[in-house]
């Protein structure tokens, strides 16, 4: 995700809490989707798909927090 902010991101990860946790946030439901989509976790495709639009909200977030602070 983001490879064109790698280093912005590993200094946020350090620096930031809020970006971080919005950042393990997004991972945990990248996972969580996964799983559900591999038939590991039970789900509907309802609740997939809700849990994919709370992941690119994150995204939204995490992009935004990136581009402030790379100063575009």
């Amino acid at each position: 995700m983001f490879p064109e902010y790698r280093d912005l991101i590993t200094r946020l990860k350090h620096k930031d809490h809020h970006f971080t946790r919005l950042f393990d946030k997004h991972n945990e439901l990248d996972q969580k989707i996964w799983n559900m989509e591999e038939g590991t976790e039970v789900a509907t495709q309802l609740e997939i798909e809700a849990l994919k639009r709370e992941k690119l909200q994150i995204k939204d977030e995490l992009y935004a927090v990136l581009k402030k602070a790379s100063g575009a």
